[in-house]
């Protein structure tokens, strides 16, 4: 079977930027009304998933379970409203359903849940994503299966030993089918992220990665990273990246309590200008 999407020779980033603005539109959209959520993770990771899912990943909607396709597992669950935002723009999802976004009994809440299309892991609880990336690397590569494993996870995500012993794992068994995408916004619940653990990228070589550390809103080092990242000599791939939250929006990029941001029903026609206006 053939992908609907397949990484070209050469990627027109001019598009994939276009396709990063949308997810934030999108995302405005979805929270609008809602008075509080986790919008700023979700515009400071909208570069990263448009490279993903519009140049690097394999994948075909219409067969959401095609064997070979491309993992992507969101261990931050809550960036779920960036998730159903590339979901609906890759076609797993319709547009219109986005309006139901942490709604009562809508199938998108607030952070990710096993019954929407084109999720691959259920991410409330942090620190598992990379664990569960790992055993679905190993199993297909026992499968014999071509593709490959892309596990997004946060700094975070960093302060837990369930990250550590997974990433010792992987190294262990030589999985060079996985890549780690490490959102590095410098922010958990309270405040800033409260145990050292920079520097991200030597602590993963020291475990046996290869890694590299970028600017996660420059498209070109995406597209880039994500190139490098698919050669198949061993060793599994850490891409670090450095987000801002609320990136593209300047209201919310300034705003200090970025991790559950709290937006008043007069602040929303703002933000979404400020989108269009900026986003050059």
């Amino acid at each position: 079977m053939k992908s609907r999407n397949h990484p070209p020779e050469h990627p027109d980033i001019a598009a994939l930027k276009l396709r990063a603005l949308n997810l934030r539109r999108l995302m405005l959209d979805m929270a609008s009304g809602k008075g509080e959520g986790y919008i700023a993770q979700g515009l400071g990771i909208a570069d990263c998933l448009a490279a993903l899912y519009f140049h690097e990943l394999r994948y075909d909607p219409a067969a959401p379970d095609w064997s070979d396709r491309d993992r992507f597992v969101l261990s931050t669950g809550h960036y779920a409203i960036a998730m159903y935002a590339v979901l609906a723009e890759a076609g797993y999802l319709p547009i219109r359903e986005l309006a139901s976004y942490g709604l009562n009994g809508s199938r998108l809440p607030m952070s990710t849940f096993d019954d929407t299309p084109g999720i691959e892991m259920v991410g409330g609880s942090l620190g598992h994503g990379l664990g569960q990336s790992v055993g679905m690397a190993i199993g297909l590569r026992l499968d014999g299966s071509s593709a490959r494993v892309f596990n997004e996870l946060s700094d975070g995500e960093l302060q837990e030993g369930s990250t550590w012993e997974a990433a010792m794992g992987a190294a262990t068994f030589k999985l060079d089918n996985l890549v780690a995408v490490i959102d590095c916004n410098g922010i958990q619940a309270d405040g800033p992220v409260t145990v050292k653990i920079d520097p991200v990228a030597d602590k993963f070589i020291a475990f046996g990665w290869e890694a590299v550390e970028i600017d996660g809103n420059d498209m070109q080092a995406l597209v880039t990273a994500l190139g490098n990242a698919r050669e198949a000599n061993g060793r599994p791939k850490a891409i670090v990246l450095r987000t801002l939250p609320g990136k593209g929006v300047p209201t919310l990029e300034r705003r200090e309590r970025a991790h559950f941001v709290r937006v008043a029903n007069d602040e929303w026609d703002l933000l979404k200008t400020e989108l269009e206006t900026h986003h050059g």
